[in-house]
């Protein structure tokens, strides 16, 4: 694996180096030792799956608010994603600021997000797949989010031929800072 930071502090790429042969490759996704080795003392309790039939299908920004905040890996198993990710903690240097990613299965490349930082994705094609792995149980009753389109944070969404959202999606309301309690 291959750990990189990036301009958010707290967020991480991992790329998977991969090992071919005639039948394909093999690869880690995630390692304890490695993510210790790289200052990150991660250790996994759940993971999930969101499976997406349509292309122009936008989940998120999601957070937990504390203290159940989450530490997420998120990668791309089937499809093709744009991957967004918006700092939501006060005290941070990158607060209000956003990176975004291209994920497919084909680049191996994953992402890492520390507690704080809010996600969200628009598929690029129809069945696409995102795998997560989680360092805390899901609490409902502290999952929260903040509206995709949300003009206090201009994320640059991919165009689509249509936008398939959840009600609670597109409900979020405009962000008040004093709202946002995902550090």
């Amino acid at each position: 694996m291959i750990i990189e930071p990036t301009e958010i502090e707290g967020l991480f790429t991992v790329e998977q180096e991969r090992h071919r042969d005639d039948r394909g490759f093999f690869a880690r996704i995630w390692c304890i030792d490695e993510l210790a080795e790289a200052g990150l003392a991660v250790e996994f309790v759940q993971a999930s799956i969101s499976h997406n039939t349509k292309a122009g299908t936008l989940r998120g920004m999601h957070y937990q608010e504390d203290p159940y905040g989450e530490t997420k890996l998120i990668a791309c198993v089937a499809g093709a994603l744009h991957d967004v990710l918006l700092d939501l903690r006060p005290d941070s240097d990158t607060y209000l600021r956003w990176l975004s990613f291209e994920l497919t299965p084909e680049s191996g490349l994953s992402l890492l997000a520390c507690p704080g930082l809010a996600h969200g994705f628009q598929t690029l094609v129809d069945d696409t797949i995102v795998s997560y792995h989680i360092d805390t149980i899901y609490q409902p009753d502290h999952a929260t989010g903040v509206r995709w389109d949300d003009p206090t944070f201009a994320i640059d969404w991919p165009e689509a031929d249509e936008r398939i959202l959840s009600d609670k999606d597109r409900g979020w309301p405009d962000f008040e800072p004093e709202r946002a309690t995902a550090e």
